[in-house]
């Protein structure tokens, strides 16, 4: 089945759209873009290369993606945008290309939900099946892992990091890595508030993963132990926990403080 194009849509003779790919009314796929099957474009949407799409996408109305990253010391070099299958990108959402110093890559994984006004900027890579709500915003070079969820009106400063199963809450604004598993609520800049319990509980994790968590956050985000003493004792407490070890190398992977 080939592709339904709008006739007031302009496709690039040398853009590639995979079967059952639907172009609405204005849209603009320009040249070197990548479609894969059953992806769907509602109108307006304006796609540019170098940018390449898995299947059974969905954009609403008005997107604006793979446009050259908003840095000034991009200078036109070949930079890509790399997204996966299965993502809702809603009312002009924006996601910008790589850039040639951080990478030349932004990539975006799977099942993911980007709610209207969101934007993801250069260089940003972003795991599975994360929830990004209204006017959410990732500045340059942010890592979001899998199952973060982001409320309306949060931002992530740039190359910050924020762990897997992550609750981030209404216009919070964060300025260091975010642990995996915690829920950062707004006060002034984002700080920790317990851990994402009704998130791991819905995604299967089971009491004791759950209190190894809690042992942990309270270690690290509760003691007052200084870093270096809190990490001890998550080596301590990793011993008989996955998700601990998980917390842990996270810890010590970073660029950026952590938010505690």
């Amino acid at each position: 089945m080939s592709a339904a194009i709008h006739p007031t849509a302009f496709v690039d003779p040398a853009a590639k759209l995979g079967d059952g790919v639907v172009v609405g009314a204005f849209c603009y796929i320009g040249a070197d873009v990548e479609v894969g099957a059953g992806t769907q474009f509602g109108p307006h949407c304006v796609v540019h290369g170098p940018t390449r799409i898995g299947r059974d996408n969905r954009f609403h109305a008005q997107c604006a993606i793979g446009g050259d990253p908003q840095d000034k010391k991009f200078a036109g070099e070949r930079t890509e945008l790399v997204i996966g299958d299965g993502n809702s990108f809603r009312e002009f959402v924006t996601v910008n290309r790589g850039t040639g110093s951080g990478g030349g890559v932004t990539r975006i994984g799977d099942r993911n939900w980007l709610l209207a006004y969101t934007h993801v900027a250069h260089d940003c890579h972003i795991g599975n099946d994360c929830v990004f709500s209204n006017n959410s915003t990732l500045a340059g070079h942010v890592t979001i892992e899998d199952h973060v969820i982001m409320s309306g009106f949060s931002g992530i400063h740039q190359f910050c990091r924020v762990g897997a199963h992550a609750f981030i809450g209404m216009g919070a604004l964060v300025n260091g890595d975010v642990a995996p598993f915690l829920m950062v609520a707004q006060d002034g800049y984002g700080r920790p508030r317990g851990i994402n319990t009704e998130g791991l509980k819905r995604r299967g994790f089971g009491p004791e993963r759950i209190a190894a968590i809690k042992r942990a956050y309270r270690a690290v985000f509760m003691s007052g132990a200084s870093l270096e003493g809190a990490r001890a004792k998550l080596e301590e407490l990793a011993a008989d926990s996955a998700d601990v070890r998980a917390l842990l190398d996270f810890i010590g992977t970073g660029e950026r403080p952590l938010l505690r």
